[in-house]
């Protein structure tokens, strides 16, 4: 068993939040958070992020979890 970090991400708030991302794991917790950076962006200007329907929203996030690197793939 090792410790890494698994990246969940989220579409929508509320009641209507899925998951839709929630088996990619990293060793280091910079890149997993680079991925979950990379994810959350939204182009154009940011001032307007109000007017984002709620349903379209991402939340991305990483916790620490402790896998078997044989079991699951580590990136």
């Amino acid at each position: 068993m090792i410790h890494a970090f698994l990246l969940m991400a989220y579409l929508g708030t509320g009641d209507a939040r899925k998951l839709i991302s929630g088996d990619m794991y990293f060793r280091s917790i910079d890149r997993c958070n680079y991925f979950a950076s990379q994810l959350a962006k939204r182009y154009g200007n940011y001032v307007s992020s109000q007017f984002i329907d709620p349903k379209d929203r991402v939340t991305v996030y990483c916790i620490p979890k402790k896998v078997n690197p044989n079991a699951v793939e580590v990136y």
